[in-house]
This record gives C-alpha cells, sequence and structure tokens, in this order.
C-alpha cells in the first residue's frame, strides 16, 4: 500500500511538472484582433486630417504603443495607460474638465473607443509640439515629462517609423525629421 502511495504521488508531482514546464509563458500584451486593427487605422486616417507628416506620427506612436481596445495597464507611478494608442490616465482629469464630462467617461472612451482614443494621442502629441516647437520633444514628450525617458522613446518611434515607411519618411513633406 505505501509502494503504491509513493508511486501515485511521484506520479502526480510528475504530471505537476510537466504541465507547468508545458504551459505556454504569459503573452504580456494581447495582439488587436483583425477587426480592430482596421478600426484603429481608420481613425488614424480621419485623426490626421489628410495630413502625411501627422498619420506617420501617430503610427509610430500606435507601433510603439501597442494597446488594444479595453487595455488598462498599470504604471509603477500608480497611473494607467488606456486603449490602442496606452493613453496616460494622468490626462483624463484635464480632458473631463475640457469636455466637460464625468471623468469616468472619459476613462471608458480611452479604452473602447478607438477613434477616441485616437483623437486624444494626437492632441497630446500637437500640445506638445505647440509648447515645444520641436518635433521629436513633442513625440518624447507624449510619454514622458523626463528628458531622458523623452529621447529613448523619441528614438523608438522614429525606428518603427522608418521600419513602417522606410528610411526617408519624411523627406517629402517636412524635410528629413527622422535622425
Amino acid at each position: 500500500m505505501i509502494f503504491q502511495a509513493s508511486v501515485a504521488g511521484r506520479a502526480l508531482t510528475s504530471i505537476a511538472i510537466l504541465s507547468v514546464i508545458l504551459t505556454p509563458a504569459p503573452v504580456l500584451a494581447k495582439q488587436a484582433a483583425p477587426g480592430e486593427v482596421a478600426e484603429i487605422a481608420r481613425c488614424i486616417r480621419v485623426a490626421a486630417r489628410g495630413r502625411a507628416w501627422l498619420e506617420k506620427t501617430l503610427w509610430g506612436l500606435r507601433t510603439q504603443e501597442a494597446g488594444w481596445l479595453g487595455a488598462e495597464i498599470a504604471n509603477t507611478n500608480g497611473t494607467h495607460d488606456l486603449g490602442p494608442l496606452q493613453i496616460n490616465s494622468s490626462w483624463v482629469p484635464k480632458m473631463s474638465r475640457l469636455l466637460e464630462r464625468p471623468q469616468e467617461q472619459i476613462r471608458h472612451w480611452l479604452r473602447y473607443d478607438p477613434c477616441f482614443n485616437v483623437e486624444a494621442a494626437r492632441w497630446i502629441f500637437l500640445s506638445g509640439l505647440e509648447a515645444t516647437g520641436d518635433y521629436w520633444k513633442a513625440v518624447g514628450v507624449y510619454h514622458s515629462p523626463t528628458e531622458a525617458r523623452q529621447v529613448a522613446y523619441a528614438k523608438k518611434v522614429a525606428s518603427h517609423m522608418r521600419r513602417r515607411f522606410g528610411p526617408d519618411v519624411f523627406a517629402a513633406s517636412r524635410g528629413n525629421l527622422v535622425r
């Protein structure tokens, strides 16, 4: 009887170990569904308002952020990144005041309305551009108030833009902004 119990115990232990080994690691970032990708693309085109450089910028931000509808990713500082372009929840109070809507509604729209999320990204980026007068600084400001983090982020976005649109991504519009 003792032999059978130890064999059964070892078998259960082996099964438990194998299930841990064979279970795939959890995915850290969810991929957007195909229909969702098409809707985000449509929203980016609309938000760019016919400005090719702005559409490319929004794509660079989108690729870097890689969020999805419903996303709410916790940050170490207590804020959350929301939706496809990962709008930081620190923007919610200001948007709430500007749009005269409850913060809960703004937060919901940022998570679940792809066009609202993209329009918010556009607004944040263009506000940064207006405040700084510098394209790449504005890209960095989209991500962080810290200069070192801004520079690193802008380089990542530039890399995504080069991969998507080619090495001369802005050559035909506002000069070659990609360094």
